[in-house]
């Protein structure tokens, strides 16, 4: 079986946009900013043998602020800057408003990706910089690494680890790794 890192998008792989202490992401792909450190970091994570999968919730396309065709742009873009594997997307409004098993936190995508690739989920890893995806992490099985950005928000529960961004993050999970 395979190991896989799974990445939230907005926050961990690009420059989310900030309001009011509050992520948000990106509506054009000119707004779309790929962090300085997250070229080396998943360069690092791919030479370790790393699946690389992105998993973002992107409830505006549900709640009709956001077109579908806006973020598949943005995907095909990040994809052909980056090694990523595989892209899973939630395009489910939230809020109450659906009941899927993919919205983040629960853990649908990973496990969706897990069977698609054979990934061994209780080898692989979560990093994200929300509640929601460290507890995505924990319901799939999945170490995680919270990204804190001093979100106006708290964590419900507590990751296996923190960094300040994608790098230090890849340099915990190379190092448990080695463990």
């Amino acid at each position: 079986m395979k190991r896989a890192v799974f990445l939230d998008r907005d926050g961990v792989i690009n420059r989310a946009l900030e309001r009011d202490g509050k992520p948000y992401p990106p509506t054009t792909l000119t707004e779309f900013e790929i962090l300085p450190e997250v070229p080396a970091a998943l360069a690092k994570l791919k030479v370790a043998g790393f699946l690389l999968i992105v998993t973002t919730n992107q409830p505006d396309v549900g709640r009709g602020t956001l077109t579908k065709e806006v973020v598949e742009n943005i995907h095909a873009h990040m994809t052909a800057q980056l090694p990523i594997d595989r892209v899973e997307v939630c395009f489910h409004p939230g809020k109450g408003r659906s009941d899927c098993d993919c919205r983040k936190p629960k853990p649908g995508m990973l496990f969706h990706a897990a069977r698609e690739l054979n990934i061994d989920l209780a080898q692989s890893w979560m990093v994200g910089d929300r509640w929601r995806d460290v507890d995505c992490g924990h319901a799939a099985g999945c170490r995680t690494v919270f990204i804190d950005r001093g979100y106006v928000e708290e964590l419900k529960q507590k990751p296996d680890f923190s960094a300040r961004h994608l790098g230090e993050a890849a340099d915990i999970i190379l190092t448990q790794n080695n463990k």
